[in-house]
């Protein structure tokens, strides 16, 4: 049984940092690109960055672009999302998903597993 489980949410201030971490279980971790992605009230859920498999490609959402820094340990079986310049409009539950890599790019859409969030707030 797969299981992604997200920590490291909580209240920040506005240009403060977070570090949110994942944790697989249940599948070959190197075989799966890794995604973030939020939802914040009243929104749809957004892509926000993700990392190929061999930690070598990245991609970002524009909002966060050169704030945010996704990494994997696939020694862990841990991704990681390094987010500095925090913003009120970071605000959002976070998700972490696996997707089986099939292609040479992470993927902003289309993933196969979820965790259940970790809830990140940004007071201003």
């Amino acid at each position: 049984q797969v299981q992604l489980v997200e920590s490291g949410g909580g209240l920040v201030q506005a240009g403060g940092s977070l570090r949110l971490s994942c944790a697989a279980s249940g599948l070959t971790f190197s075989l799966y690109n890794l995604g973030w992605f939020r939802q914040a009230p009243g929104k749809e859920r957004e892509f926000v960055a993700a990392i190929g498999w061999g930690g070598g490609r990245t991609a970002y959402a524009d909002s966060v672009k050169g704030r945010f820094t996704v990494s994997r340990d696939n020694a862990k079986n841990t991704v990681y999302l390094q987010m500095n310049s925090l913003k009120p409009e970071d605000t959002a539950v976070y998700y972490c998903a696996a997707d089986l890599v099939t292609t040479p790019v992470p993927p902003t859409s289309g993933y196969d597993y979820w965790g259940q969030g970790t809830q990140v707030t940004v007071s201003s």
